[in-house]
């Protein structure tokens, strides 16, 4: 149940690779660290341009200098939080806490939603500054195809933070329906303290009732009852 709610395998268990990279949300999250590379690295590349008649370097979306520095600051951020979280993916099955599990899912949620956000206000400001840059800045056309792709890069990180936000919400509510979240949850197979019902044998003998002598599994056997059951003999 955990681990098909939370991740792959169950809390404590092995990191498992092949499991790991098979994991939707583990695949959005190298996807979306593809497209920051290719974000702040377009930018700082090619992103500013140089004027004979200038000395100083000038950003080549509108000369806007905020511009450029709000792609390469996101675009590096968002890097290193796919790293952070790619991190947690592989650590994930090794959390053994409902708490922390439960935690880890919903900052989950949080930060996926909060760049999905970032990268839009990103890729409205670019675009717009690239759509009132003047021609004569660059009559070259210098860097135009790496500011291009910076601006397409952005909006497709938008549904790359997007997806992942509404995967880890689905693995909330997998999570919540199943009991996982509960302050009260226990493994069966870890609980070594839970009793173990009398079980009644019938008797091939002249007993009139039909009974046989009572005994206790031993306690290291599965019980699949939280509480004692005890048959009854008709």
């Amino acid at each position: 149940m955990e681990g098909g709610a939370y991740g792959a395998g169950k809390a404590g268990g092995a990191f498992d690779p092949y499991t790991l990279v098979r994991q939707p949300h583990t695949i959005l999250r190298v996807v979306s660290w593809v497209f920051s590379i290719v974000v702040f690295g377009s930018i700082v590349n090619e992103g500013y341009l140089n004027n004979p008649e200038e000395e100083e370097e000038f950003c080549i979306y509108n000369r806007n200098p905020n511009a450029c520095s709000y792609g390469v600051t996101v675009g590096v951020l968002a890097f290193l939080t796919c790293l952070l979280y790619l991190a947690l993916d592989a650590y994930f099955p090794q959390i053994s806490s409902v708490k922390d599990r439960k935690k880890a899912v919903l900052s989950d949620i949080g930060v996926s939603a909060f760049w999905a956000f970032f990268w839009f206000v990103g890729f409205c400001f670019l675009a717009n500054q690239w759509q009132v840059s003047k021609p004569k800045d660059n009559p070259l056309n210098e860097g135009t195809d790496a500011a291009r792709a910076a601006i397409a890069f952005s909006f497709f990180s938008i549904f790359t933070w997007a997806g992942q936000a509404v995967l880890a919400f689905q693995r909330y509510q997998i999570g919540a329906d199943s009991a996982l979240f509960s302050q009260d949850y226990m493994d069966p197979s870890q609980d070594s303290s839970m009793p173990y019902a009398p079980y009644v044998e019938p008797s091939a003998g002249s007993d009139p009732a039909g009974m046989g002598g009572t005994y206790q599994h031993p306690a290291n056997a599965f019980d699949a009852e939280p509480q004692g059951y005890q048959s009854q003999g008709y």
